[in-house]
């Protein structure tokens, strides 16, 4: 005969493990939100991010990209997928934007190596911008230790603020300055 108690211990061991693995995930993500951190430290405060969730809701993407490329309506959407954008998702794990061997760099490493690989992105990020940088460090506080901000998903996109995923509840985060970006017209 199983003891109740027995199944009920083994249930919460296996919800913590889970836990444990998802809050290494969203640590390994949150390396590059503080990444971007450290660029705006170093005279990068035009940079912006536009995070998000994948289709299939099982991938939280993250482009760093200079604020000409963010929506003049929406502080943390991209105008154009492709242009001065890097891209990061939580597949790649620690191999940050396609780097190989990364996971044991610092933040303040990983500003150096991305200032090396996309030197134009980050030309064009050069300069001050202290209300970003402001919010950016709010968010950063809001979404500590173990939460990731949202803009767009397939399920929810907000208009009026951010969303979060990661190991809590879902909170909210209030949108960033907007962009200096234009929509396309298709």
């Amino acid at each position: 005969m199983v003891d109740n108690n027995d199944q009920i211990d083994e249930s919460a061991a296996s919800q913590s493990e889970a836990q444990k693995r998802q809050a290494q995930e969203v640590a390994i993500c949150r390396k590059v939100l503080l990444m971007v951190s450290e660029l705006h430290v170093r005279g990068f405060q035009r940079l912006r991010i536009a995070p998000g969730e994948s289709p299939s809701g099982c991938s939280w993407r993250c482009a760093v990209t200079p604020v000409t490329n963010i929506l003049n309506s929406h502080g943390a959407r991209l105008v154009d997928w492709d242009h001065l954008t890097a891209h990061y998702g939580s597949g790649e794990r620690d191999a940050y934007f396609g780097w190989s061997h990364c996971g044991h760099l610092t933040p303040s490493r990983l500003a150096e190596r991305f200032i090396k690989s996309f030197p134009a992105i980050v030309e064009a990020g050069r300069g001050r911008d202290w209300m970003y940088v402001g919010w950016y460090q709010e968010m950063l506080s809001l979404t500590y230790p173990d939460m990731l901000p949202v803009a767009y998903s397939d399920g929810d996109n907000r208009e009026d603020c951010l969303t979060t995923i990661g190991c809590r509840w879902e909170a909210t985060v209030p949108l960033p300055p907007v962009g200096e970006g234009r929509a396309k017209a298709w």
